[in-house]
């Protein structure tokens, strides 16, 4: 019976010894995925891999939009007026525009656009030729349709502008100027100034000159919100739909001050954004130079495609402003329109 039971324990434990060797040379049974828990994947972590850099700002693309070029198709240039009638109720006699909303695009800015903020620099021009840097300028401002120097113009071209934040009484001389020798120009012009003197505002308009927009409370774009930089163009330009009759698509960053995001997105509003290749320190009321001294500087510094930012605040400007039209249509130049701008 011993003989028996143990006989019996050994075939068991061949038994035993046999599935086990069976089941290590067939491998381990698969198990069932685990059920994820709330908000976690079961998919295998994917390995990292840097986004593209934009070839202009050499900032990282979203890959959700990197197909989606920074450029766009060339611009509307053309200012928009109401119709003319006695009772129209604005200042310039003009059927006041509808009023736009802009909408915002990539508010967060997703794609990366670089926000950092850069000073305008432009170079001083010599011997007709423009600056290195003004040059280049252009090269980075093109893919954004901005204008600092017209470099496709094949005539000697000019284009005058005016920054106008405040007003002192030299902005009405400048007027008459221009008037007298027919050059067009553009006024970029703050929302107080267009509440604080609306006559004058008007008088451009009407005598054929260009209002553009230079933003409602004037600060540094680079250092506020995507929404914040189109609410600040759109309550400019629809005081001056309403009260003037009037829109034009042109935006002058306020200080100069721009970054990649905010250069995209006045672009995006359908603005071209004007900056300049030829200025100088005529701004501060309180240290003048004299009519000469604005001659010989703007003169020296002119060459083809220069776009002229002057201040309206300056004296010295109103003085001389004749004869550098004068001078400047003697060595060939033609004043242009920023309508007439092809770039």
């Amino acid at each position: 019976m011993r003989d028996l039971q143990k006989r019996s324990l050994c075939l068991l434990l061949a038994l035993m010894l046999c599935l086990s060797v069976l089941a290590a040379c067939s491998g381990p049974e698969e198990a069932n995925p685990p059920e994820p828990s709330e908000g976690q994947s079961i998919l295998p972590e994917p390995s990292v891999t840097l986004p593209e850099a934009d070839p202009l700002t050499q900032a990282p693309i979203s890959t959700t939009e990197k197909d989606t070029p920074v450029q766009a198709a060339p611009l509307n240039r053309e200012s928009v007026t109401g119709e003319a009638k006695p009772d129209a109720g604005t200042y310039t006699g003009l059927t006041p525009l509808p009023q736009v909303s802009f909408r915002v695009t990539d508010p967060e800015n997703t794609r990366g656009l670089s926000e950092k903020g850069v000073g305008y620099g432009f170079g001083v021009a010599k011997n007709g030729e423009p600056h290195e840097i003004s040059i280049n300028n252009q090269k980075l401002f093109d893919p954004y349709h901005a204008l600092a120097l017209d470099t496709k113009a094949k005539n000697k071209v000019l284009y005058l502008t005016f920054d106008c934040g405040y007003e002192n009484g030299y902005t009405e001389k400048i007027l008459d100027v221009l008037k007298e020798k027919q050059a067009p120009a553009a006024f970029f012009v703050t929302l107080p100034y267009l509440k604080d003197s609306p006559e004058i505002a008007a008088r451009m308009i009407q005598e054929g000159h260009i209002v553009g927009n230079h933003s409602a409370t004037h600060p540094v774009f680079p250092q506020i919100s995507r929404s914040r930089m189109a609410q600040e163009i759109q309550e400019c330009d629809n005081y001056l739909r309403a009260q003037f009759g009037y829109s034009a698509p042109f935006f002058r960053f306020p200080t100069g001050e721009y970054s990649d995001s905010a250069l995209e997105l006045v672009q995006s509003l359908g603005y071209t954004s004007v900056f300049w290749s030829v200025a100088y320190g005529d701004y501060d009321t309180n240290h003048q130079k004299g009519k000469q001294y604005a001659f010989d500087t703007v003169t020296s510094r002119l060459h083809p495609g220069a776009v002229i930012l002057l201040h309206a605040v300056s004296s010295d400007n109103a003085a001389a402003l004749g004869e550098i039209i004068d001078w400047a249509r003697e060595q060939g130049y033609t004043f242009q329109a920023l309508t007439q701008y092809q770039g």
